[in-house]
């Protein structure tokens, strides 16, 4: 019964954000389109489509700028970091719903060391997200004054900290991030020898 939830969980999250992804992209395709091909400026469709998709290019329009890239190129981007994040997203509810189905089909075995490699890997391949989504996030230029990335920050910076006075930069390339996913996939293999073997 545990197991059913849990599948119909994820089928109506994939649906979901599937279903977002396509609405985004749909959306800024329309807004190139209604640009290309010169619509009026201010008639109501443009200024509908613009009002819908400026809080999604606007971010990434500065962040281009930032890099010394050509603004113009912000829809596309935008779609990219759409589809992107919405694997994220996707990914974060997997983790979380296998760490859930795991720690239950445990729970029915009456095996606590089972409950607690499942809580620890998906802690840790949710982890790995995030330090993910701070290294995306830092590409394209999301200042610490934004919620969402001192949240990153804060929460990833204990290992990404000791990490980076640690391992000197590759030229101008903090491979801190790289080293950290190497090490949080040595403890998952150890937790799946360990606690989750058969």
């Amino acid at each position: 019964m545990g197991s059913l939830i849990i599948d119909r969980i994820g089928t109506f999250a994939g649906w979901a954000v599937t279903t977002a992804i396509i609405l985004v992209v749909a959306l800024l395709i329309l807004r190139l389109v209604a640009e290309y091909a010169n619509f009026n400026y201010f008639g109501r469709p443009y200024v509908t489509i613009r009002r819908l998709t400026d809080p999604l290019i606007v971010p990434i329009r500065g962040a281009l700028r930032g890099f010394g890239v050509d603004p113009k190129y912000a829809p596309l981007v935008t779609i990219l970091m759409a589809v992107l994040l919405g694997w994220f997203v996707l990914q974060v509810t997997i983790s979380i719903l296998s760490t859930i189905g795991g720690v239950m089909s445990a729970i029915q075995q009456s095996s606590v060391g089972r409950v607690f490699g499942h809580l620890l890997y998906g802690f840790l391949a949710l982890y790995m997200l995030l330090i993910f989504i701070r290294i995306v996030f830092s590409w394209v230029m999301v200042s610490y004054s934004n919620r969402v990335m001192r949240f990153l920050v804060n929460t990833t910076e204990p290992l990404l900290g000791p990490l980076r006075r640690t391992i000197p930069p590759v030229g101008m390339f903090d491979i801190s991030p790289f080293v950290a996913f190497i090490i949080i996939w040595l403890f998952q293999a150890a937790i799946r020898g360990t606690l989750l073997r058969s």
